[in-house]
């Protein structure tokens, strides 16, 4: 069995006993991009060496799962500090219809996302070698963004000040997090109370190897209105 197919069953079992029914073209797709990082790994370091032969449970299948709890009406999404694509690849495969902009201010990974939005045929994509922070990026990107997400591991109080100048009056901010999210919440909303509508912790617990979320892994989604 060669690398891809294996990955075709892995994410076929997950997403199945999960409930959720890509079609066939769309886990074609997500088998394709988890072989084309395996491949680029070696190379350019998107995703821990140990972490790689997970890369389909802890990679891709987390960005894609973590859809289940954002919202439909999502037009554009922000993707802050992709590194080799995550969340924001797997976003757009499961949602083709969001448009979306990955950014990372690392050049080389910057360039094999590029090419593997290129590969999959992802048009629905942008991507960006920038730093979210810099006046460049934010007089492009004002005001553009219904959803900022990230699995980077900037605190929330620096994800607010990124996301603030770059979302519509309305948007979402979510992050893939572990650990107590508490006193980390509780900084960014000392600071950034005025924008927050409503915050939700969801559990992100899935089958077969995670269901009491031994993993640890939490989704924050914030609402803000600017």
């Amino acid at each position: 069995m060669d690398l891809q197919e294996q990955y075709l069953r892995e994410l076929k079992s997950l997403f199945w006993d999960n409930g959720i029914s890509p079609d066939d073209y769309q886990l074609e797709r997500f088998a394709n991009f988890a072989t084309l990082v395996t491949e680029k790994n070696d190379l350019v370091n998107l995703v821990s060496r140990k972490d790689i032969q997970k890369i389909v449970e802890n990679h891709i299948f987390i960005s894609a799962f973590m859809t289940n709890f954002i919202p439909e009406k999502i037009s554009r999404f922000l993707d802050i500090g992709t590194g080799g694509g995550f969340p924001g690849i797997p976003l757009s495969i499961i949602r083709p219809m969001m448009k979306g902009v990955l950014v990372d201010s690392t050049a080389k990974k910057i360039d094999a996302v590029k090419e593997f939005t290129n590969k999959l045929k992802l048009n629905n994509l942008t991507v960006e070698s920038d730093r979210v922070e810099s006046d460049e990026f934010i007089e492009k990107y004002s005001d553009s963004f219904d959803l900022i997400v990230s699995r980077a591991t900037a605190p929330l109080v620096i994800l607010f000040r990124y996301a603030i100048p770059l979302i519509k009056n309305k948007a979402y901010l979510a992050a893939i997090k572990g650990g107590d999210l508490s006193d980390e919440f509780k900084i960014a909303e000392l600071k950034y109370k005025p924008y927050i509508k409503k915050s939700t912790i969801f559990e992100l617990a899935y089958k077969p190897t995670n269901t009491r979320n031994e993993k640890d892994k939490k989704l924050i989604l914030i609402e803000l209105n600017k």
